[in-house]
């Protein structure tokens, strides 16, 4: 007899998960649980989490509390009678009430090498720290912020320029074959943990708008870390301000690479033109090259558009070399 899951989780790494343990046909989800669903977009629409319209594609009945203070929401729950409790970026704290629910216990995929990176942001926080290594620990819950007795964990290297939508989609892929294994584990038995050790904990807290800020008087290698790990989304930006004026533009930037220089640096944050086809930002140790850039409001646009079609008004004495009007029409 397969064993009974209920799947809690919201987005897509928890989607990605979700797929793979219902492509392993090897567990009966009798319910999947997630988050209410959120406006959206310019229209403010509802839309439907990716972990709900994965779960309405194959059939499973969901569920969407806003909260388990409820008793209605807890016997629900329990009606389910779960054996296994599966958790994936859920995003709401589940309290031991629905911990005690399932019979072989309630188990988390979190996307870091435990106890590195407790909390809601991880795989943010280990690029915005420069880490070279990451990974998915599969942990038995309990009460406390991602501290309990570890099942699985396996290590994945960080890439140099990697961003934190591919280490993302990377991590999700992961995280599916090991919940898979780890079900498979839990399902034979009471398979053995590892404590936790405190002496190593970090915590990931949510990321902020600040977190996005770009600082031109960090060093090059911190910039580029921080503009990776906000890439795609939510993206890191920085403020050109119009000269001579109170009035500035928030741009978005892709990451780029660091350039050498001989001359002396200059101050941190000025706008030197283009260089290679990219926008040269003085930062405290070099130079910061972006290849493209967002203005608030407006497409992606390359960095010789940007400039040409945006700097060219703002710094008329920027080192610029531009392409003819009819050139930059087509980019």
């Amino acid at each position: 007899m397969r064993p009974r899951i209920v799947f809690m989780g919201t987005p897509e790494f928890a989607a990605t998960i979700l797929t793979k343990v219902l492509d392993s046909q090897a567990f009966d989800v009798a319910g999947v649980y997630c988050q209410p669903d959120r406006p959206c977009g310019r229209g403010q629409k509802c839309t439907p989490p990716p972990v709900k319209r994965v779960a309405l594609t194959h059939g499973l009945l969901v569920f969407q509390p806003s909260t388990f203070k409820d008793a209605e929401v807890l016997a629900g729950l329990t009606a389910l009678s779960p054996d296994i409790l599966l958790v994936a970026a859920y995003g709401l704290i589940l309290p031991q009430t629905v911990l005690a629910i399932p019979r072989r216990g309630p188990w988390n995929v979190h996307a870091s090498l435990l106890p590195r990176h407790r909390g809601a942001a991880p795989i943010q926080r280990a690029i915005l720290a420069g880490e070279t290594h990451t990974g998915i620990t599969i942990m038995k819950m309990e009460a406390g912020l991602d501290t309990g007795p570890m099942l699985l964990a396996r290590s994945i290297p960080i890439g140099p320029d990697e961003t934190g939508g591919s280490l993302h989609d990377r991590l999700a892929e992961l995280g599916g074959l090991m919940a898979v294994d780890a079900l498979a584990l839990v399902a034979r038995g009471a398979p053995p943990t590892t404590p936790q050790d405190e002496a190593l904990v970090t915590y990931a807290p949510k990321i902020t708008r600040d977190d996005t800020l770009i600082r031109w008087d960090e060093s090059n290698a911190a910039i580029h870390n921080r503009i990776r790990a906000m890439s795609p989304r939510p993206g890191a930006f920085f403020f050109l301000e119009f000269p001579g004026t109170n009035r500035r533009i928030r741009l978005q930037a892709t990451p780029g690479r660091s350039k050498r220089i001989t001359t002396p640096l200059t101050p941190p944050g000025r706008i030197l033109g283009l260089s290679a086809g990219m926008l040269s930002i003085s930062s405290r140790d070099g130079v910061y090259l972006i290849p493209s850039i967002k203005p608030d409001g407006k497409n992606w646009m390359d960095a010789t558009s940007f400039a040409c079609g945006y700097l060219s008004k703002l710094a008329p004495d920027a080192a610029l070399s531009c392409p003819p009007p009819a050139v930059l029409a087509r980019r």
